[in-house]
Formats: structure tokens, C-alpha cells, sequence
């Protein structure tokens, strides 16, 4: 019976400690340059309407790419997202402006260009 009551409480404890590690909808996007290399001190700017997008206001979200050129956002909804990534005299204008769709609950990844 002791055996019985550890199983059930060894239970209920690796079910609770899973709730709390639930992925949330994470965005992991990887700024590259015209021949392929990551891109390190980028700036992105992601937009949830066109008409911000194309104003340059209300940004949803942005950060900075990391030295693997690679810039993690958490906690997104779960949506199309328009997109601007700058460094220097580079941008991705004329390129990949939008996101697809992200997946709730999943690490999305994307590549944008700059040129």
C-alpha cells in the first residue's frame, strides 16, 4: 500500500511540474546578409498591421540580433507578423516582409535577408 501512495504522489508531481512548462509562442529569427552570413547587431521591428508597418509605428515587438545573428522573441501571438530588420546601410526592404503565420505554442523560426 506504501508503494501505491509514492506511485500517486510521484504522479501528481511530475503533472504539475509539466503544467509549468508549457512552450509559449516563441519566434526565433535569423537575420543573414546577400551571401548568407548571420548578421550580428541587427535591428528588427515586428509590426501586426500593415498600415503600422508601413508608418514605422506601434511596434509590436523588437530587439537586437545576437553575435549568431539570431534574435529570440517569447510570448508572441499567435500570427503573421510584418518585419523590418536594418543594420547599417542594409534593410530588407523589397524582400521578405511578412512572417508566415506562427504556431501557437512552438519555436517558429525565420530567415530574413538584408541587402
Amino acid at each position: 500500500m506504501k508503494s501505491a501512495t509514492q506511485i500517486f504522489i510521484t504522479l501528481v508531481l511530475l503533472v504539475s511540474l509539466q503544467s509549468f512548462q508549457i512552450i509559449k509562442t516563441t519566434l526565433h529569427l535569423t537575420v543573414r546578409d546577400e551571401v548568407g552570413n548571420t548578421v550580428e547587431g541587427a535591428t528588427v521591428q515586428l509590426f501586426e498591421t500593415e498600415e503600422d508597418y508601413n508608418a514605422e509605428k506601434n511596434v509590436a515587438v523588437e530587439g537586437v540580433t545576437d553575435a549568431k545573428g539570431i534574435l529570440k522573441l517569447k510570448d508572441l501571438k499567435a500570427m503573421s507578423y510584418f518585419v523590418i530588420v536594418r543594420k547599417d546601410d542594409k534593410d530588407n526592404s523589397g524582400g521578405g516582409e511578412r512572417t508566415g503565420k506562427l504556431e501557437e505554442k512552438r519555436i517558429n523560426k525565420v530567415t530574413i535577408v538584408i541587402q
